[in-house]
């Protein structure tokens, strides 16, 4: 029997199939594509998403391919600066298209040892007290403990268990494609500038020295199949009545759209079977806040699987996934319909624009807006007080390199400043790093293999009641 069937070869399963490799975990990869996607829908990664390629020692690789900047108005378009002293040491985006992230991820996961099936599409699941059968177009049956839908807004796996996906229908609907342009660039870029001033869901942007354009352009109406690509005359069409000119868009290497429909998953979980990534929210791509959500679902569920998986997952650890990972999607949502508002042309949302606008001129509100778009403001709540405690750690440089270093192999970290304390009895779950940072004002922080802080303090009882709660019983019991 396979371990775990992730549906869905995007950037969120591959990153979930390689966090489940590093703990042994047998997973079989089904994408229903048979070839990778051509398609750019996401430009690049976040500082958090940044920060989690650095925690599994893949960064360089990323940074090879992309390039690093910190972009102004990120927020709603608003025309501000890239904020000052953001709690990273990463703190920049990470421009690259979304094929070469796919392409990475995938080799990451190959190299880890997940199987990867294309062409492999589900059309069927049921699922029993020891495992869940999918059923694959062609009639072949996997049988796996456990059945993770990575496989999109239109997710197969989500509408097989009846899981509601409430929200809000499109009601806009943006074109989107990659072409050649034979206007002058000087002109393209006069015009743009013009007509972004009240409309931002437009823009022709050049593709380096390629010749090409990434053009987006409002559609004329909402379609009835998004899945359906629009035609080239389509966008000639909307560019002539947004611009007055087509700029003589042709030879088009890919063509899609995409709408402002915003839902959220009522559950991530239904048994033996876990919804991640655009299967449990879609939002409007609004800071591009998409695929990095994916992203951090697969670290957030990747280690908890394997724990359970492992048999030594404390009780209730897996329902945590819901728990951490809804609200934060919620509150996604949450600012990209805020953001949608303040891009309207109407009076009322340019009004409440400009004021924000001012506000964020003072730096704390501007760092602030940013760092929930970018990931690095999530707190999970574990009940403590301490600031700190439900938090990523920052990627801290110690006396003896960094911690990001230390994390590769996904497992827990008690870093430890006094040197007194002690993970005996999970040494095989929880790595004990004794270091000192100028950075870190605890004298020891309990990192799980997320990242995020699960204790601080100097008590030896108390690590051990963190290191039980989320590591499970010590092995000499």
């Amino acid at each position: 029997m396979i371990d775990v069937i992730v549906a869905g070869g995007g950037p969120t399963g591959t990153m979930l199939a390689a966090e489940l490799r590093l703990h042994g975990v047998r997973v079989v990869v089904l994408e229903r594509e048979a070839e990778p996607v051509k398609e750019v829908r996401s430009l690049g990664l976040h500082v958090r998403s940044i920060e989690v390629m650095a925690q599994r020692g893949l960064l360089d690789r990323f940074l090879e391919e992309g390039k690093q900047f910190q972009m102004a108005g990120y927020f709603a378009g608003i025309d501000k600066p890239w904020p000052e002293r953001l709690d990273s040491a990463h703190a920049y985006v990470l421009g690259i298209p979304q094929p070469v992230t796919q392409r990475l991820l995938t080799e990451h996961a190959l190299e880890a040892g997940a199987e990867v099936r294309r062409g492999a599409e589900v059309t069927g699941l049921s699922q029993d007290d020891e495992g869940v059968t999918v059923e694959l177009a062609g009639g072949e049956r996997l049988r796996a403990r456990y059945l993770v839908g990575c496989d999109g807004g239109r997710s197969t796996v989500r509408k097989l268990l009846g899981i509601g996906f409430p929200g809000e229908p499109a009601s806009h609907e943006t074109l989107l494609g990659e072409m050649e342009v034979t206007a002058p660039a000087e002109e393209v870029a006069a015009i743009v500038t013009e007509i972004r001033k009240t409309e931002k869901f437009f823009g022709l942007g050049p593709l380096g020295q390629t010749g090409r354009y990434r053009v987006l352009v409002p559609a004329a109406q909402v379609s009835e199949d998004r899945s359906v690509p629009p035609t080239l005359d389509e966008f000639k069409q909307q560019l002539r009545a947004y611009a007055g000119t087509d700029f003589g868009v042709h030879s088009p290497l890919w063509l899609s759209r995409f709408g402002d429909a915003t839902r959220l998953a009522e559950r991530y979980r239904d048994g033996r079977v876990f919804l991640a990534g655009d299967a449990a929210h879609i939002h409007p791509p609004l800071g591009g806040q998409g695929l990095n959500l994916g992203l951090q679902d697969a670290l957030n569920l990747g280690w908890k699987l394997a724990a359970e998986l492992g048999g030594w997952a404390p009780a209730g650890l897996l329902d945590t996934y819901q728990a951490e990972r809804h609200p934060v999607a919620a509150d996604v949502l949450d600012n990209t319909r805020a953001q949608g508002e303040l891009m309207r042309p109407d009076a009322g949302p340019q009004a409440v624009r400009r004021l924000l606008a001012k506000l964020m001129d003072f730096e704390e509100v501007n760092r602030y807006l940013i760092g929930r778009i970018v990931g690095i403001e999530i707190r999970y709540d574990f009940g403590d007080e301490t600031d700190l405690v439900g938090r990523r750690l920052r990627d801290l440089t110690l006396k003896q390199g960094r911690l990001y270093d230390l994390m590769h192999s996904g497992r827990g970290l008690l870093l430890d400043q006094t040197g007194s304390l002690s993970v005996a009895g999970w040494a095989a779950r929880v790595d004990h790093v004794v270091d000192v940072s100028e950075e870190l004002a605890a004298p020891a922080v309990l990192v799980r293999p997320d990242g995020h802080v699960a204790w601080v303090g100097e008590d030896q009882e108390q690590l051990q009641d963190r290191l039980a709660r989320w590591f499970g019983a010590p092995a000499e019991a």
